[in-house]
């Protein structure tokens, strides 16, 4: 067995390394968690080094992950004081440099949150705080009910027998973040085909045609063609926005301005857009889809939720837990800073591996089962710190209604072919779920 050397005594089998940094690796989530669960119990803190990526530190430990997460003048994102130098979107070197080439040398190609530091990250992530706060999201529960009421009608009209990723899952959290914008139902399919672009980037059943899937730089190809993409629809709704301002959230977004009273540049409101789309669908379609894998293998657990569904805020968050869709984001140091005994340099990059943290059995007992029980459930799906997601109490919101919705009409689930991963070391899940549904 290769070994790849870690920052101290010890050593990372080469296979453990790589299963994590590479996106190929993350198409088996049984052999992903346990490379995890190695790094876990025998080298929680080490730096790796695979060919074609920077070297990277592995955080692995739920405790790391809040140490590192919570101290952002420490840990960046971007890049601190000098911006763009740090991309926290883990890419190969090939694809960086490719990227330098769109930006005149900038890592940063989108004016969005997860590439930005404070102040800055401060300053544009309070133009939407306060919308997706509870008590605001209230307002448009009914809203939301409708949308999962029309997809479950839809679902039980059709046959019984089906993939609940692509025919089903995808699409509920899509239409909540279009009608939350004020986009019309008729671009969703193109919306739907960009966030599929951003997300698959590392997919080779993702690829898009305009790109060269075998190159080292194809999936950073990829990404900025899409955001280049994104760009061009969104210049059209911010335009429309500032002069037809409406009661929606790309309203909120197109209309803010600075201190001096000017609209912030568009980039920034491009950014938000494509942030909101894109995570905003993805990440809970994936939770979704994971969440029914689980009540297939585990009927008593459906059976359960559905004669009280008071319970059903829980079974959404250990979904969020075992499936943890945000894989990862990568930050750099700024100065020197110890760690677990261990030194790591100014300059230094680290991953964090949200999904290793929230099956740490420090604070998760039996960390790998389904537990509807857990209590508290302290997982970290959403990130912690200032970075943390702002979006999470919508996607609570969506999961919880969706499932009030579905559940009473469902008696079974049952997975009738092989589940199938998509192929991403960045934010993601099941692409397939082939099953039978028998309802209520």
């Amino acid at each position: 067995m290769t070994t790849v050397e870690s920052a101290d005594t010890g050593t990372v089998p080469d296979e453990i390394a790589r299963k994590i940094v590479l996106p190929e690796g993350h198409t088996d989530d049984t052999t992903l968690y346990e490379a995890y669960r190695w790094l876990r119990e025998n080298q929680p803190l080490a730096q790796v080094r695979v060919e074609g990526y920077d070297p990277l530190w592995l955080v692995t430990k739920h405790a790391d992950l809040m140490e590192v997460e919570k101290q952002p003048d420490i840990f960046a994102a971007g890049g601190g004081e000098d911006k763009g130098s740090h991309n926290p979107i883990l890419q190969n070197q090939a694809g960086d440099e490719f990227t330098k080439t769109l930006t005149g040398g900038s890592l940063r190609i989108l004016d969005a949150l997860p590439y930005l530091d404070p102040p800055e990250h401060t300053t544009i992530k309070d133009v939407a705080f306060d919308w997706f706060r509870p008590a605001n999201l209230k307002k448009w529960e009914d809203q939301i009910r409708e949308n999962a009421k029309a997809a479950v009608e839809r679902l039980i009209a059709g046959p019984p027998e089906l993939d609940a990723v692509q025919e089903f899952c995808v699409y509920f959290p899509l239409r909540v973040i279009m009608t939350l914008f004020g986009v019309p139902e008729e671009d969703e399919p193109r919306m739907f085909a960009l966030t599929q672009d951003l997300f698959g980037v590392a997919d080779p059943d993702a690829m898009r045609d305009d790109v060269e899937a075998l190159s080292p730089e194809a999936a950073a190809q990829q990404f900025a063609a899409a955001v280049a993409d994104f760009y061009a629809y969104f210049d059209v709704l911010v335009e429309n926005r500032r002069a037809e301002p409406r009661d929606d959230l790309a309203t909120l977004i197109a209309v803010a301005k600075d201190e001096s009273g000017e609209y912030f540049p568009k980039t920034y409101a491009y950014g938000w857009f494509v942030a909101i789309a894109t995570a905003g669908h993805d990440t809970t379609a994936s939770t979704l889809a994971g969440c029914l894998h689980q009540l297939a293998e585990r009927p008593d657990v459906l059976e359960r939720v559905k004669n009280d569904l008071d319970l059903i805020p829980h079974l959404v968050n250990e979904s969020l837990r075992i499936v943890s869709p945000v894989k990862q984001f990568t930050r750099v140091a700024l100065r020197d800073y110890e760690m677990r005994g261990q030194q790591i340099k100014a300059g230094d990059r680290l991953m964090l591996l949200f999904q290793s943290g929230n099956r740490d059995a420090e604070v998760f007992d039996n960390p790998d089962t389904f537990d509807i029980d857990r209590r508290p459930n302290k997982h970290i799906a959403f990130g912690y710190g200032p970075h943390m997601c702002i979006g999470q109490h919508l996607a609570k919101l969506e999961m919880r209604v969706m499932l009030e919705e579905l559940l009473p009409k469902l008696a079974r689930v049952e997975v009738i072919g092989e589940p199938k991963l998509i192929q991403t070391n960045f934010v993601g899940g099941l692409r397939n779920l082939p099953v039978r549904l028998t309802l209520s």
